[in-house]
């Protein structure tokens, strides 16, 4: 079998059930894309976003990368941004994060990894910052809890950024939330309360 092969057969056989239950569904997805949510994820193959949230093609913008980080230097993650506020008129934004995170790990034992611990430095400063909190936790409760303070944090940057600014200055609805998922249960839970609103602390 060419290498793959078994990728694009599974494909072939999806494609062929979607039509089966609804013979118009790649007819109308083809023409339009009009999610209500944007999703900011970890890049962990264990959490798709539609397949988690029982969402269908054409209902969730994604943005994903190594512990959900969202940077305003990021030139991806603000285009992602942009578009979904600006151009789609997404009204939630939800900033996903899950328990036991690579990235978190990464940032909270401070071991040397290459180029990505630029990546996790400021997560690394959320660790240094709550010391305090994480250091009376075991390792892998301390990890969890990091992934949660993570999860807020990221979900404030995006709250500041240019584009959420001046999309609330014109009165467009926007709601960020701040999510993370259980991989051993396949529950997210709410963390905090959405932000609809400029932060003016």
């Amino acid at each position: 079998m060419p290498p793959l092969q078994h990728l694009l057969d599974s494909n072939r056989d999806w494609a062929e059930t979607m039509i089966g239950s609804d013979s118009g569904f790649f007819a109308r997805l083809a023409t339009q894309q009009s999610p209500q949510y944007c999703w900011i994820g970890c890049s962990d193959s264990r959490v798709p976003a539609n397949q988690i949230t029982g969402l269908a093609p054409g209902e969730v913008f994604v943005h994903r990368n190594v512990a959900n980080v969202v940077a305003e230097t990021d030139f991806n993650v603000l285009a992602v941004l942009q578009y979904a506020v600006d151009v789609l008129k997404v009204k939630h934004i939800i900033v996903c994060g899950h328990y036991g995170c690579g990235g978190v790990r990464s940032a909270l034992e401070n071991v040397r990894h290459g180029l990505i611990d630029n990546w996790l430095a400021g997560i690394r400063t959320v660790a240094r910052m709550n010391r305090d909190e994480l250091s009376v936790l075991d390792h892998e409760a301390a990890v969890d809890r990091l992934c949660e303070m993570n999860v807020c944090v990221q979900a404030r940057h995006v709250a500041r950024t240019t584009i959420i600014e001046d999309a609330w200055n014109r009165g467009q609805e926007i709601h960020i939330h701040s999510w993370i998922y259980r991989l051993d249960t396949g529950r997210i839970n709410k963390l905090a309360e959405p932000i609809s609103a400029p932060i003016l602390a």
